[in-house]
Order: C-alpha cells, then sequence, then structure tokens
C-alpha cells in the first residue's frame, strides 16, 4: 500500500503537472521554431503575444459571464478563445506589416531583427499591463476538478489522493489537437508544403513560384493560434498575470532549441523535457520517500534539489548545456 501511495503522490505531485506545463510549454515552442524556421529569427515578442491572446480571453470571458453565458462544466474561456485567437492575429499582422516588413525588405540580418523583436516585446508588455493592470487575474469557471482527492481516496482507500483539474485535462486535449492539425496542415496542405519549402530554401521556393508574403502572413496567422491557445491554457491551470509570460519566454526558448530550433517535433519534445526537469528539480520528495523507505531512514527535511522559486533557473543551465554540447538540439534542427 505504501509504494501505491508514493506512486499517487508523484502522479499528483510531478506526472500530472508535468504532463500539463509541458503541453503549455510545447504550444509556445511550436511558435517559436516557426518563427525562426521560416522567418528566420528568434522572435523575442513571443511570451508578450502569449500574454496580448490571453488578455484579450479574459476580457471576452468577463463580458461572457457578465452577460450570463457559460459553457457548462467547461472554463466559458474556451467559448473566448476564437475571438482571443482573433485579436492576437490582428496584433502580429499589424505588427509584421508596420515593424518586420521594412526589415524583411532591406534583407537586415537576424540579430537586428531579433533586437527589433526585444523593442517590440517590451511595447505589448507595458501595452498589455496598461489595459489590464500588472495584478493576478483569475478568469476560470466551470467545474474544478476531473477527479478531486477526495473522491480519489474514497474511491481507493488509499491514503493518498489524486486530483486533476479540469484546466489540465482540457489543456492535453487541445495540445494534442492542436499539434495533429498543425502536422497535418504542414504536411497535407498546399499551403503547408509551400511553408516548408519556403524554410528549406528561400530562393528555389520564390523561382517556384511561390508568394513569399502569403508564406509570412500564414506563419503570423499559425503563430498567433499556437501562442493565445498556449496564453490561455497557462492562464486557466494557474493565473493570468502579464508579467509570468515575460518569464516564460526562457522555458519556451529552452524547449525549441533543446528540441532543436526549427523543428516543430523536436519543440514539442523539448517542451516535455524542459518541464519535467523543472517539475522534477523543484519537488520536495520528502512524502515519496517516507512511503518508500523504511521509518529509520524515513527523510526530516523535504529533500527539495530547488526552491521553486528558481525554476527558471533550470530551464537556463539545460539552455547552456546543449548550446555548449549540441547547438543544434535532440533532433538536428537549425544551430542557434
Amino acid at each position: 500500500m505504501d509504494l501505491l501511495n508514493a506512486l499517487v503522490a508523484l502522479a499528483n505531485f510531478v506526472l500530472v503537472p508535468a504532463v500539463a506545463y509541458g503541453s503549455q510549454l510545447a504550444l509556445g515552442a511550436l511558435g517559436v521554431t516557426l518563427i525562426y524556421g521560416i522567418l528566420r529569427f528568434s522572435n523575442f515578442a513571443h511570451g508578450d503575444t502569449m500574454a496580448f491572446g490571453a488578455m484579450v480571453a479574459v476580457l471576452v470571458t468577463w463580458g461572457l459571464q457578465a452577460a450570463g453565458i457559460s459553457f457548462g462544466p467547461l472554463p466559458t474561456a474556451l467559448l473566448a478563445l476564437p475571438f482571443a485567437i482573433l485579436g492576437c492575429i490582428v496584433l502580429v499582422l499589424i505588427t509584421d506589416r508596420l515593424v518586420y516588413k521594412f526589415y524583411r525588405e532591406q534583407k537586415a540580418k537576424p540579430v537586428i531583427l531579433v533586437i527589433v523583436s526585444m523593442g517590440v516585446m517590451f511595447i505589448m508588455n507595458g501595452l498589455v499591463r496598461f489595459i489590464i493592470g500588472p495584478d493576478d487575474q483569475r478568469f476560470s469557471d466551470g467545474a474544478r476538478f476531473i477527479v478531486s482527492a477526495r473522491d480519489f481516496k474514497a474511491m481507493t482507500g488509499l491514503r493518498e489522493g489524486l486530483a486533476i483539474k479540469t484546466s489540465q485535462g482540457i489543456t492535453v486535449i487541445v495540445a494534442v489537437v492542436a499539434v495533429a492539425l498543425l502536422f497535418w496542415f504542414l504536411n497535407k496542405t498546399r499551403t503547408g508544403k509551400s511553408m516548408r519549402a519556403y524554410s528549406d530554401n528561400e530562393d528555389l521556393a520564390l523561382l517556384s513560384g511561390i508568394n513569399p508574403e502569403r508564406v509570412v502572413m500564414i506563419t503570423w496567422i499559425i503563430v498567433a493560434a499556437l501562442a493565445t491557445t498556449a496564453g490561455v491554457l497557462y492562464g486557466l491551470d494557474k493565473s493570468f498575470k502579464p508579467f509570468v509570460y515575460f518569464q516564460l519566454l526562457l522555458p519556451i526558448f529552452a524547449s525549441a532549441i533543446v528540441g532543436g530550433l526549427g523543428n516543430p517535433l523536436g519543440a514539442i519534445a523539448g517542451g516535455f523535457i524542459i518541464a519535467f526537469s523543472e517539475v522534477t528539480i523543484t519537488y520536495a520528495w520528502k512524502k515519496v520517500l517516507t512511503y518508500v523507505s523504511p521509518e529509520s531512514l524515513a527523510p526530516s527535511g523535504l529533500v527539495q534539489l530547488l526552491s521553486t522559486d528558481y525554476k527558471f533557473a533550470v530551464s537556463f543551465v539545460i539552455l547552456l548545456i546543449v548550446l555548449l554540447f549540441k547547438p543544434t538540439g535532440l533532433f538536428k534542427g537549425k544551430a542557434v
């Protein structure tokens, strides 16, 4: 029984949160890797693009709730998600037209575009905080748990309870659907194949009659959809706070680079590697070790390798190691 309790505790505090968090990072990293692979620069404004999309979802959700519209046991934010994606698409297309297009036409070096994206990042961050404020904003409603710890204990008779939040279940399902649709689009549609051709060889793609501006527009639309979805799912799972999305830029970039920058499959794998690393290293293992160890060897301390306040340091260390020893990532993306 103690072993079962240990496994339930491990699932409750490590496996389930890491899978949900990894799904969110994977969606964010897919946006980063698409920008790098197709538009050929690292978009430092991606975290704040997520924040903007999530902010629109929060505002629309509040409006729907005020009008008495809900989604039953599911979060009302899911009804607001299409509007948020549309708002984010408008933002990124306007930003591209006013900012990035000029540098693209000038054939600016990628490092110039990186610096420009940092300026866009600060503007977006200020815009979001100006509109909705800098504080935590909660917008989740509907059923809170798919399985509650109390119900799990009653069903199994175990001392430990397993709690799976509705937001965690929705995160995994939406992430799977989004990734499946993206891979289908890139591999099966004519537009997707054009984007891949443009990514592989821009000059040859232009000679083949591919419209570069259309490729750029479709790329931004997909990135906006992925960023908004990731931002909303993260906000539902935790809470919405603009500055947190700025901090998420580090684990998202780490996910993309660990998997292989420019490789969509690598972005997904990298997201889960970073998520499991952060959660595992910052988890206090006392409870699990107490169940599996003899009473005389039970730990007295928390057995926590690193405080949760420093979880982003885990991403930073992994990022450094990958850049030093395997800059193309696990799936052989483009070197950074």
